[in-house]
């Protein structure tokens, strides 16, 4: 599958770099020291209910993970905005394992149910 066409971080501004990095640094900071230091991670908001299902899904399969929650779809935009642009992922959930963004929901569901989220747990997912 072809990789979706990024902007090239060497054709910004030193004003648009120092922006981007400056966008809610410490919620991406908290995000990315989780996402290193716990097998599984799941980032999330409240209201959303395939952050929810995903929850489930780990629960129900046995997985253990941390949740990290930011706002609702009334609060708190801006860091999830922030997230999503350190991630490169559009949606939420974010679910990590062993430090990679294996998707949202959907793609989490299908792991635990082909048997790859465990081999992932043992063995460590692929990367692109």
């Amino acid at each position: 599958m072809p990789n979706r066409s990024l902007h090239d971080p060497a054709l910004r501004t030193p004003a648009v770099a120092q922006a981007s990095a400056a966008f809610h640094p410490t919620v991406v900071d908290e995000v990315a020291a989780t996402v290193a230091r716990e097998t599984v991670v799941v980032v999330g908001m409240a209201q959303n209910p395939f952050v929810g299902k995903a929850r489930s899904a780990l629960t129900e399969a046995g997985i253990p993970f941390t949740f990290l929650e930011y706002g609702s779809y009334f609060s708190q935009w801006k860091q999830r905005l922030a997230i999503k642009m350190w991630s490169g992922w559009p949606t939420f959930p974010q679910v990590f394992v062993k430090g990679v963004l294996i998707g949202g929901f959907n793609e989490t569901k299908a792991a635990i149910d082909d048997g790859s989220l465990k081999r992932w747990l043992e063995q460590g997912p692929p990367r692109a």
